[in-house]
């Protein structure tokens, strides 16, 4: 018999599945609060469960549980960077960022990605698997629980597509929001897709309040497909209009991520076509000044393009930020961490 996932079930499955072996309900109200409340880094943890009960559940069940394989801590801001091991060996990467508003966390959403976006070390060795919702959790459930301090904001941006694991991403946003768990709001939540427009409409359809981003990095099609080669696939003219219907269902406004490349997408004609591109469209711009990977040869945009580029938006009464740089002395971007990890270990072999 397969063992089941048992992180991933909601209250409701995992009560049915409680008493499929012969224990009473009340029981997975405890065993749910372990999980999702204390944050049990194991069975054994869990001391109001009888062992037999225990025992019961070790051998009907997988209980994710990740192991920090490395942990970096920035000297400049206390960004940390976690490399977790997942049950078959896996290895995926999360990050706390620490703000004054609150604990931030970015997490992944599968193992490598498929995407191929130029500027992303996640994308290098392609797509390995999906994460299931248990998998996003426990990034966010380790953090929590080693530092002790409360994760107030998720960002679904690590390494992976969300749109391209969607059952699982949808199934974690319930989890994590749930009152009975951690009950982080949607509100605070952020999801990043690079632009799958059936996913995107789907989304929209779910009745969840999670702030969609939108990876756009350029203002239209032919730049686009230098930096993504999913816009081979879904042109502006598709995707623009799905996101304005996750708007409108969903009256959460929409942001946009552009990195800006220097001398590929930071100049103000750029800025002007994307100005032009998304002046109805109740977003809000999150300028990133990319991160250079040593396996290509984007440079950042130097700091006075970076300032023209903002202030030609906001001038056009677009709101506009640039986003703050956590962890660059730790390898802060998507991908890097465990990319130079993998390395090692090849080399290592």
């Amino acid at each position: 018999m397969d063992k089941k996932d048992i992180k991933s079930m909601n209250l409701s499955e995992l009560t049915e599945f409680v008493r499929e072996l012969g224990e009473k309900p009340f029981r997975a109200k405890q065993l749910y609060q372990w999980m999702h409340q204390k944050l049990a880094p194991s069975y054994d943890d869990m001391t109001n469960l009888s062992k037999g009960f225990r025992e019961t559940l070790k051998e009907h069940t997988d209980y994710t549980s990740h192991q920090i394989v490395q942990m970096y801590e920035s000297e400049i801001d206390g960004t940390r960077k976690y490399l977790f091991g997942l049950n078959d060996g896996n290895i995926i990467e999360s990050v706390l960022m620490r703000y004054k508003h609150g604990n931030s966390v970015c997490i992944s959403s599968q193992v490598g990605c498929r995407m191929g976006c130029r500027f992303c070390a996640s994308t290098l060795d392609g797509l390995t698997r999906n994460l299931t919702a248990s998998e996003m959790l426990d990034q966010i459930y380790r953090i929590q629980y080693t530092t002790g301090e409360r994760v107030s904001n998720i960002v679904i941006m690590g390494s992976g597509e969300p749109m391209d694991n969607y059952d699982n991403v949808v199934k974690f946003l319930h989890l994590i929001s749930d009152e009975n768990g951690l009950n982080i709001s949607q509100r605070n939540i952020t999801v990043s897709t690079c632009g799958i427009v059936p996913g995107i409409k789907k989304f929209a359809e779910e009745g969840l309040s999670v702030t969609l981003a939108l990876s756009l990095h350029a203002p239209n099609d032919e730049v686009r497909k230098t930096l993504m080669p999913i816009a081979y696939k879904y042109s502006l003219s598709e995707i623009l209009p799905a996101c304005k219907e996750y708007f409108e269902k969903t009256g959460r406004r929409l942001t946009f991520e552009y990195s800006l490349v220097q001398g590929v997408n930071d100049n103000l004609d750029e800025a002007k076509r994307l100005a032009d591109l998304i002046k109805d469209m109740h977003g809000h711009v999150n300028l990133i000044p990319v991160n250079p990977i040593k396996e290509r040869d984007y440079k950042q945009s130097n700091r006075e393009a970076i300032e023209q580029f903002k202030n030609y938006l906001e001038r056009k009464g677009i709101n506009v930020t640039v986003r703050r740089e956590m962890g660059r002395d730790i390898g802060g971007a998507c991908g890097q961490l465990r990319k130079s990890y993998l390395k090692k270990e090849e080399g290592e072999a």
